[in-house]
């Protein structure tokens, strides 16, 4: 079962690409959520999440070419768990990643312009191997 998360938010670094063995490009990046609330005094507090991001195929090279630290960014995906085997302790580890479906800017705080690429039909390509980046 798949259920779709939306972020809102301010990417912390600009978005770093790798290239698989096969030759597809994969995006990383970390987008910052802050909410802020207050309490029953009117005290307020702010707080901020994190979330890891990864994007494959296409959608990937265009948040390189586009985003940078600091963007304010909506962001569409799906969680995943991914673990693995900490070299160090030995011990199982895991994290969840926001596998990314689209991307852009968001347009409360900016503008921006389109601008379609030669290949403008979405990635079909699908995160199959984990361990692979």
């Amino acid at each position: 079962m798949n259920s779709s998360t939306n972020l809102t938010g301010n990417l912390t670094r600009d978005p770093e690409l790798k290239f698989l063995d096969s030759g597809t490009v994969v995006a990383r990046f970390t987008v910052a959520v802050s909410e802020k609330r207050k309490d029953r005094n009117g005290v307020e507090t702010e707080t901020t999440s994190f979330f890891d991001c990864d994007a494959i195929g296409s959608i990937a090279q265009n948040i390189g070419d586009s985003l940078r630290k600091g963007d304010r960014v909506v962001v569409c995906g799906n969680f995943k768990q991914r673990t693995w085997d900490d070299k160090e302790t030995g011990q199982k580890r895991s994290a969840m990643e926001l596998k990314v479906e689209s991307c852009g800017p968001d347009l409360r705080f900016s503008t921006a312009t389109q601008n379609r690429n030669n290949d403008s039909r979405p990635s079909t390509a699908r995160f199959m191997n984990e361990d692979a980046f």
